[in-house]
């Protein structure tokens, strides 16, 4: 097991939380929660070793098209391929706009 730590840019807090995913299904499962203005926060546990620069590449990509709202974001993986991963936080950030 390997916990990562991330942070990027952002705007105000969130106004909810989300919870999308279950790690028991051998996929991930990721918590949203309002974080401190300016930061989106991610912190990666997962079962796959020396994965850091995959987890660093997907988030560049995915946060660079956007400004997200300041999160605590926790990511629990069990191996779940890229595209999994994007669309799980995906998934939560929906969720919390509807919130």
């Amino acid at each position: 097991m390997e916990t990562l730590s991330f942070q990027f840019p952002a705007g105000q807090p969130a106004k909810g939380r989300a919870l999308v995913g279950c790690v028991g299904s051998g996929d991930l499962e990721v918590m949203l929660e309002p974080g401190q203005a300016g930061t989106l926060a991610i912190e990666v546990i997962t079962s796959v070793n020396g994965s850091a620069p995959r987890w660093q590449l997907l988030f560049e990509r995915m946060f660079r098209e956007q400004q997200l709202p300041a999160l605590n974001i926790a990511i629990h993986d069990f191996g779940a391929t890229p595209g999994v991963v994007r669309l799980r936080l995906e998934q939560g950030l929906e969720e919390l706009s509807h919130g």
